[in-house]
């Protein structure tokens, strides 16, 4: 593909400096990996080394220092015009629609139009498939199930029996949707499995990772809120409730019986105790340990979860310590000399 810089502004709704007329673009890059027939973005703290990159056209914001040997194109968002110009240049082949002779599709399943089911994929009974829904090779769409339109279910996706998945939902490889919760009875030292009735319900326009795993309901539902993403290898428990436009990092784990509010962010290995409730635009860094209910607007850190700021500082003094325990020893050995 190539485009000319104007094209692009005019694509972006930016605007343009350093005009060249005569330079096309002919691809999208990062700053490193970029090229002088690509165009590329920065925002801070990259900002003042982009001028280091190869690329032959910026994106910057408009506050941004200007580029003196390369056209800049200034949007109010460079990440999103990035995203935009990915779509543009890189737009994802086409799949053949139609359903695989190589899939199995009980003849009581409901099948929108303009579907994608492809080989090794198996709907059953009662099912439902929305219009323009993509099922990648080796998809399981259990009994009684709704799918939305203009979702995509990448290879060996399971969704279990009753869960309902809302539209433009995106399901990574391998991920599990309606799974068992772990609902155990201990009798005597024996372990007895409690059934788990209920299901999982999916929002519109979430997307869910690679090997993620979200449980279903020992009863009514376990929810995921519109615009929710989740990364790798999470786990969320029976009953949980997430609300909308969280994101869930990879290997975070949350317990059962969990509701967390909107707008939450979970970093890398966070997790929580089972049967709390967390509030809206909550942020929790990476390894966090959540042991209690936590209200709207907290910003947490560590084990036990406490605010970032007085982590931040246990952490810089517990750099001190070796000094301390040095000092501590010569202060004793002085005192010794002292009292002979």
């Amino acid at each position: 593909m190539e485009k000319t810089l104007q094209e692009l502004t005019t694509f972006l709704g930016g605007t343009l400096e350093n005009d060249q007329p005569q330079l096309k673009v002919t691809g999208v890059n990062g700053l490193v990996e970029a090229g002088p027939g690509d165009i590329s973005f920065a925002v801070p703290p990259y900002v003042e080394v982009c001028h280091k990159s190869k690329a032959g056209v910026m994106i910057l914001a408009p506050g941004d220092p200007g580029l003196k040997d390369r056209p800049v194109i200034r949007v109010a968002n460079p990440r999103a015009a990035f995203a935009a110009l990915l779509e543009l240049f890189r737009a994802p082949e086409a799949v053949a629609r139609g359903i695989s002779a190589q899939a199995y599709v009980s003849p009581k399943a409901r099948v929108g139009k303009n579907v994608s089911i492809q080989a090794f994929v198996v709907v059953e009974d009662d099912a439902e498939i929305g219009d323009n829904t993509v099922l990648y090779p080796h998809v399981y769409v259990g009994r009684h199930c709704k799918v939305g339109a203009d979702c995509i279910f990448y290879p060996s996706v399971t969704v279990r029996e009753r869960c309902v998945v809302g539209n433009r939902v995106i399901l990574q490889a391998g991920c599990v949707i309606g799974g068992d919760g772990f609902g155990f009875i201990t009798t005597n030292g024996k372990h007895s499995k409690v059934p788990q009735t209920g299901n999982v319900v999916l929002g519109d326009d979430v997307e869910i990772g690679c090997n993620t795993c979200i449980d279903r309901a020992t009863v009514d539902s376990t929810i995921v809120g519109a615009g929710t993403k989740i990364d790798n290898l999470v786990h969320l428990g029976h009953n949980d409730v997430i609300g909308e436009n969280c994101l869930l990092v990879a290997h975070v784990g949350i317990s059962g019986s969990v509701t967390v509010g909107h707008n939450c962010t979970f970093g890398g290995q966070s997790a929580t105790v089972g049967h709390i409730k967390i509030g809206d635009n909550c942020t929790f860094a990476g390894r966090t340990g959540i042991i209690s209910d936590t209200p709207s607007n907290s910003i947490l850190a560590g084990f036990p979860a406490q605010p970032h700021m007085d982590w931040l500082r246990q952490q810089a003094n517990l750099r001190k310590v070796n000094s301390l325990v040095q000092r501590l020893k010569t202060l004793e050995k002085e005192l010794a000399q002292l009292k002979k």
